[in-house]
């Protein structure tokens, strides 16, 4: 007979332990076509060779012709398909018990090959798809656009079928060799194996809030939240883009306000997730822990969703194309100061001026990079970010990445924000740190008086004398060598540039020079927005309160806003780690009302004010460490 061709994966579970051999019931829907009738696979003996009949799949021992078409089809069931829509389906029936196999039938040889075992084969629908148990809807061109659902021998064991080519309704049946030791049957085909192999899904498993915060950051074990579902992260964390400690730092807890927050690319980050995933909250869990706000938490995510129709989650590429070109400009015009004004006391300062303005907005322009705010793709944003803080910097993008992220995750949290890391051995920080501190009787320095040490170990000394150095230490210790090589370009560029005019002590005077200015630059402005702000171990706040109790705002206005990179709007930028930061301003009224609302202080002040409260802080936080260490 002349069968179209027609591909069909199937994976089932079809054996019959009391013969040895598969049963295959199946029917086809009539659907008002001539010639299209039933047809059925009738028991036989294990050792038999199945045939191909115009109305289905026959039996006949070995040796001997296909038997003639049984017009007697056994019986079957029609149901309706509650989403009928021009398909047919069919079920495999097999005991409970049995192994599934795969394979493929291959129309165009009218036989479907087989591993030993023996297999029967399967009639095939045009156009199908099927997953899962159930039926599809009716053939195309139905007249009565309903569907079949084939009651079968055995309750239905089906786990996926899946058609390949589309074309007319056809059979197809294969003869395959049988012993009586085959009591597991395989449904295989020609082609294309399949490379996967079913197995049932596993049980859905429930968990409980207090089991989820057993398997914490101080546990071998480590699980988090997201959506109410619960990953295993345990393996995964060393392998996190992001990093190992940032990803940890919500073991235990549901984060999924930071992975909301930290990724562009969600979908195709919840791909990766799915192996992760072993159960999930169990139905009576609230969706939170109960340290945090649940109102407060439904009404930041509302808020979020009405920023995103906004567009603020957009980037202007002009804006940051004009920013580059402006630290360019100024990276030219210090070289230019040397060559046209010669090497004289003035001229140098001037040049030292202009290349710590340089290295400063470059670090604030690394930073919308690393955030991934200025592109809407993960590989733009992460090469621009090379350039910038590798070659404009000399710095490595992961040392960064490390880094920033965790102060993102945990703000002002003692151990798991590495800007506090300063506590204790050489500042005490934060009221309640610092009492703890004193009651145990510790003293690393005298911290009474660090409000005054502050200008000799602080803003002078952070980046030339410590991550100078510890930024070699960090890519050659974690072998990251394209790091690597793109700060060796800022360095041959500096030396290649400068050195004619300069010589090689000159180059290091003028590069340490910059190093001091840039240091002083960069400390003041960011620890303007959290040294002042409440400094604890992590309680577990929801994201909106840990980000506003950790960070302030200053007033905006052009300059500050230059100076510090927009980071003024440090509470907008801490709650949208991903916003560009061009869009600060318009969210900023948004997220006021929030604060209003809750009655969350939303604080905002003057620069001088900012940088004079980074010294009223440390003063207080000392004394009440002495009275601590003396009286408590």
């Amino acid at each position: 007979m002349n069968m179209p061709q027609t591909q069909l994966t199937v994976i089932t579970q079809v054996t019959d332990n009391r013969q040895g051999f598969a049963h295959c019931y199946f029917r086809p829907h009539n659907c008002g076509r001539p010639g299209e009738e039933a047809g059925g696979l009738s028991d036989g003996s294990a050792l038999g060779r199945r045939w191909v009949g115009a109305r289905g799949l026959r039996t006949s021992p070995l040796g001997q012709p296909p038997p003639q078409d049984d017009p007697s089809p056994p019986p079957a069931r029609r149901t309706p398909h509650p989403g009928a829509s021009a398909e047919t389906a069919f079920q495999l029936a097999g005991p409970p018990g049995a192994v599934p196999r795969v394979g493929k039938l291959n129309s165009a040889t009218n036989l479907a090959r087989s591993p030993r075992g023996g297999a029967p084969a399967l009639i095939l629908p045009s156009g199908a798809r099927w997953e899962g148990g159930g039926s599809l809807p009716a053939p195309r061109g139905s007249t009565n656009g309903s569907a079949c659902s084939w009651a079968p021998r055995y309750a239905p064991r089906v786990l996926k079928t899946r058609r390949a080519q589309a074309g007319p309704f056809s059979a197809l049946a294969k003869v395959a060799r049988s012993t009586p030791r085959a009591r597991s049957a395989r449904l295989t085909a020609s082609a294309r194996m399949d490379s996967e192999t079913a197995t049932q899904a596993p049980t859905q498993r429930y968990f409980t809030w207090d089991e989820v915060a057993q398997r914490s950051g101080h546990a071998a074990e480590r699980w988090l939240v997201i959506d109410r579902k619960v990953y295993n992260i345990s393996e995964f964390c060393r392998r996190h883009p992001g990093g190992s400690r940032v990803i940890s730092h919500y073991a235990g807890q549901d984060a999924t306000d930071p992975f909301v927050a930290f990724h562009i690319d969600k979908g195709l980050v919840r791909k990766y997730m799915n192996s992760l995933l072993i159960g999930e909250l169990s139905p009576e869990q609230p969706s939170f822990e109960p340290t945090k706000n649940k109102e407060l938490i439904d009404e930041f995510r509302e808020l979020r969703a009405t920023v995103e129709r906004m567009g603020l989650m957009k980037a202007n590429h002009v804006f940051f194309l004009l920013y580059l070109l402006h630290i360019l400009l100024l990276d030219v015009a210090a070289w230019l100061t040397l060559w046209v004004f010669g090497t004289s006391l003035v001229p140098f300062l001037l040049c030292a001026v202009l290349l710590s303005t340089v290295q400063a907005q470059a670090g604030w322009l690394q930073h919308d990079f690393g955030h991934l705010s200025v592109f809407s793709t993960s590989t733009w944003n992460h090469l621009l970010h090379h350039f910038v803080i590798g070659h404009l910097k000399g710095a490595p993008a992961s040392w960064w990445n490390h880094m920033h992220f965790q102060h993102h995750a945990k703000p002002n949290c003692f151990g798991k924000d590495p800007d506090i890391n300063m506590h204790p051995l050489f500042f005490a920080l934060g009221k309640i740190l610092s009492v703890e501190l004193g009651k145990k009787k510790k003293k690393y320095m005298p911290y009474n008086h660090q409000h005054k040490y502050f200008f000799l170990i602080g803003p002078p000394a952070l980046v030339p004398l410590y991550f100078q150095w510890y930024i070699f230490y960090f890519v050659i210790q974690r072998k990251k060598w394209v790091d690597l090589a793109w700060m060796i370009t800022f360095y041959a560029r500096l030396f290649l540039t400068y050195g004619p005019f300069l010589g090689l002590k000159g180059v290091l005077g003028l590069f340490f020079l910059v190093r001091f200015l840039e240091s002083h630059w960069f400390v003041w402005v960011t620890q303007m927005n959290h040294i002042p702000m409440r400094i604890d171990h992590d309680r577990n706040m929801d994201w909106v309160s840990i980000q506003l109790h950790a960070t302030c705002n200053v007033h905006k206005s052009a300059f500050n806003d230059w100076f510090s990179g927009h980071l003024n709007f440090q509470i907008e930028h801490h709650l949208f780690p991903t916003m560009p930061r061009h869009n600060y301003h318009k969210v900023a009224p948004l997220v006021q009302s929030l604060c209003a609302k809750h009655g969350i202080e939303y604080q905002s002040k003057p620069l001088l004010a900012a940088f004079a409260d980074i010294i009223y802080s440390l003063k207080e936080s000392g004394q009440l460490w002495l009275d601590a260490y003396l009286h408590q």
